[in-house]
């Protein structure tokens, strides 16, 4: 981080002189100035010379005066050189004017194109050349490179000459190469590893798997953040004593990284001890809200969920007619027992109402869009934990680059104002895909989306994906809020293209629409409604198919209109450490169209973390599908397992078979479930790779026919395997290797199953 003046700028500038050590030359006070006379100007008119000078023609010589003259000359920065001295009766100012730029050129950046430097710095063309000028330009410039992670870069600045008092300014620019974190090293901890501490910051070592994300160049802000984050951390796992001592770090001898390190205190692991609720409201009964608080007694400390109470309170006593709440987490820490207190102090809040939602920074997306996430309107009795809420919800949308929520005074002592500064992303998304499944083939995907389409917070998708099994076009649009309410509506058009000739000989198509509206039941329970009209045609059935498929070929028309209820806790949708998800679904077919049915579902699966690095799950699906007038049920709508829902097995690979053919005829009832552990495979875990041990088993029965050519049992068939995740830049990648343990002689299996890409 250096910056010089070559030879030649310091020749040119001590050419011009300098404010350092100018001074006007000193003459006896009290000599009566006669004439002024002015000289060396060449572009600065006399007068406007004059207009800074302090000193006129008649009054007496004051030094004083002729250096604050001397000093507002140099403050305009016109000039290099300034003398002022008294000759005789004469006061001769003599000046030495800085030159003009002619252009502002860059040279040796690759890596940040011009316009960017250019924005940056504050000498333009046609300005007056100042020294000061360009040292703060260089730091400006220094800074831009130090953000790209780029600390030992270099910047020279050069003046070319030019005739009639121009010059050329040129940055010479060596970028170097960025700067990453050999090493990120943490002292003070003996509870967590320095590997597992790493995995809960955002700043991390660089590696060569880490090109498409720049958390391993050095960043200040974001060493800020990690302390934030290993305080958190902490605190949520019962260490109430929990502090960072220091967060450094260190540029390499040879500039090529930093090496940071954070000094902590642990502090002893305290579990929560007496839990209470007390309140100052009349009538409330503590009672009433006390199921509300998430923590217990005997529990590890966790200041997360403090908080989830806080909130939780907040609301409900807010929802009883108390317009004004304040709910106050007391914490007493006992030493000798290594247990907390806490009680959660319910009273009313200062009397203070909202008087205006001020929103800065949307130049494109629309402020309804951005007022219905917040919990309170204008005229509502103020909430900090409403407006945390809202903060939240802004957030979660994905429009925003930065969202900053504040208060301001109102117009009188009990109104408040609240500030909304946002700063907007981009939100269209344009990607491209490859990937491989063991039932798709090879994939090609293509998707144009925009997730705030016109600024309206609406969601618009177009997706195509080939594939040599499987070919699927769809568009798709949502909007969050219909009729300026809490219900998400949309519409889907689709096609679809199968081959199945590996599976039952035959290939199938669909061509449809869906309309569909959602909305929340609570926190964590949604509902969706969706009416489905689709045609679907089984054709290019093979001659040597099984006679119950070759009947199948043809064309059907589906009406369906169906419900699904989920309730949905998951931390995170890839890789869960704890949550749960249930969701049911029931269909019915028979509104129009030529197909009848319902059918009902439900899968549930919970996820445990036993320790830091191991996670458990177990979860299960069930379906069934009957025709309440006795219409035959297509092969189209019915039930398949293997595959994905039944590893050690291929697509298909259990269930009703046609003994001569072998061709899977599908199922009306089914259930599968699974148990598995994720466990860690020693490698970086930031890098999102775990290894996998599962245990799957199910079973599909009930054919549509029967006979004695199909074959059905409806026994329980069981797999077990080991496999491998991983969340790479490119797409989630399972590779499972799995080995039937129980199974019938007819069924399919397949041991390996490996998926590959963006989205299947």
């Amino acid at each position: 981080m250096t910056y010089r003046f070559p030879a030649l700028l310091l020749a040119v500038t001590i050419g011009f002189g300098g404010p350092v050590g100018a001074q006007p030359r000193q003459a006896p006070a009290g000599g009566t100035i006669q004439a002024v006379q002015i000289q060396g100007n060449v572009r600065a008119e006399v007068d406007t010379v004059r207009s800074y000078l302090q000193l006129r023609e008649g009054q007496a010589y004051d030094p004083a005066a002729a250096d604050r003259s001397l000093k507002a000359l140099f403050g305009t920065g016109l000039f290099s050189d300034v003398t002022i001295e008294l000759q005789g009766s004469t006061l001769v100012v003599r000046l030495t004017e800085n030159p003009i730029i002619n252009r502002v050129a860059f040279e040796g950046n690759s890596k940040i194109k011009d316009e960017t430097l250019q924005a940056e710095v504050q000498s333009k063309a046609r300005q007056v050349f100042t020294r000061a000028r360009v040292q703060s330009d260089v730091e400006r410039l220094l800074t831009v490179y130090r953000r790209g992670g780029r600390y030992n870069a270099t910047i020279e600045p050069k003046i070319i000459r030019l005739e009639q008092g121009r010059v050329d300014l040129v940055f010479e620019i060596e970028e170097g190469d960025v700067t990453g974190i050999k090493r990120i090293t943490f002292i003070g901890n003996e509870a967590y590893s320095d590997g597992s501490l790493r995995s809960r910051i955002r700043t991390s070592e660089s590696a060569w798997y880490r090109f498409l994300s720049s958390d391993d160049r050095f960043d200040p802000d974001r060493l800020n953040l990690d302390r934030e984050l290993l305080r958190k951390f902490y605190l949520s796992e019962g260490y109430a004593d929990f502090r960072v001592v220091s967060a450094v770090a260190e540029l390499s001898p040879d500039r090529d990284g930093f090496f940071v390190t954070f000094t902590i205190s642990e502090g002893e692991r305290y579990k929560f001890g007496k839990i209470d609720v007390t309140t100052r409201f009349e009538g409330l009964d503590t009672d009433t809200v006390r199921s509300l608080v998430s923590t217990s007694s005997g529990d590890w400390y966790d200041a997360d969920e403090v908080e989830k109470s806080v909130t939780a309170l907040a609301e409900a006593v807010g929802s009883l007619g108390y317009a004004f709440v304040d709910v106050r987490p007391v914490i007493r820490r006992n030493k000798d027992t290594l247990t907390v207190d806490v009680t959660f102090d319910i009273q009313e809040g200062p009397r203070v109402y909202v008087e205006r939602i001020n929103i800065s920074g949307n130049s494109r997306t629309l402020d309804k869009v951005i007022r219905r996430e917040f919990r309170l309107a204008e005229g509502d009795a103020f909430s900090t934990a409403k407006v945390r809420r809202s903060q939240q919800r802004l957030r979660s949308l994905g429009f925003f680059e930065k969202v900053d929520v504040s208060t301001a005074a109102g117009s009188t002592p009990d109104k408040t104002n609240i500030e909304v500064q946002v700063v907007e992303q981009s939100t269209g998304e344009i990607s491209f895909g490859a990937g491989f499944s063991t039932s798709a083939g090879i994939l090609g995907d293509v998707s144009i989306r925009e997730r705030n389409l016109l600024g309206k917070g609406q969601d618009l998708r177009l997706g195509v994906s080939i594939g040599t099994l499987s070919t699927q076009i769809d568009l798709s649009f949502t909007e969050p809020y219909m009729w300026d309410r809490s219900v998400s509506g949309g519409f889907d058009i689709f096609r679809t293209s199968n081959d199945r000739q590996s599976v039952a000989s035959y290939s199938d198509k669909s061509l449809g629409f869906g309309l569909r509206a959602g909305y929340a039941l609570s926190e964590h329970v949604r509902q969706t409604w969706r009416y489905t009209l689709r045609e679907s045609e089984i054709f290019n059935v093979q001659p040597f198919a099984s006679p119950l498929i070759q009947r199948e070929s043809g064309t059907s028309l589906v009406s369906e209109v169906s419900v699904v209820t989920a309730w949905d806790t998951r931390d995170t949708r890839l890789n869960t450490t704890k949550g749960h998800l249930l969701r049911g679904t029931v269909a019915f077919a028979g509104l129009g169209g030529t197909e009848n049915y319902v059918r009902t579902s439900v899968e549930g699966v919970i996820y445990q973390q036993l320790s830091e690095d191991f996670v458990a799950s177990i979860g299960g699906t069930t379906g069934l599908i009957v025709s309440p007038s006795g219409q035959r049920i297509r092969l189209g709508n019915r039930y398949f397992v293997g595959g994905d829902n039944l590893r050690g097995f291929r697509v298909a690979g259990i269930g009703p078979r046609d003994s001569n053919t072998t061709d899977s005829l599908g199922g009306k009832q089914f259930y599968t479930a699974t148990a598995e552990l994720s466990f860690p495979l020693g490698l970086p875990r930031e890098l999102g790779m775990l290894g996998k041990a599962f245990l799957d088993a199910g079973s599909l029965w009930s054919p549509e026919d029967v006979s004695a050519s199909v074959l059905d049992i409806s026994s329980t068939r069981v797999a077990a395997g080991l496999g491998v995740s991983w969340v790479s830049p490119f797409g989630p990648i399972r590779v499972d290797y799995a080995i039937p343990i129980q199974k019938e002689a007819f069924d399919k299996t397949e041991n390996f199953r490996f998926s590959f890409g963006a989205r299947f």
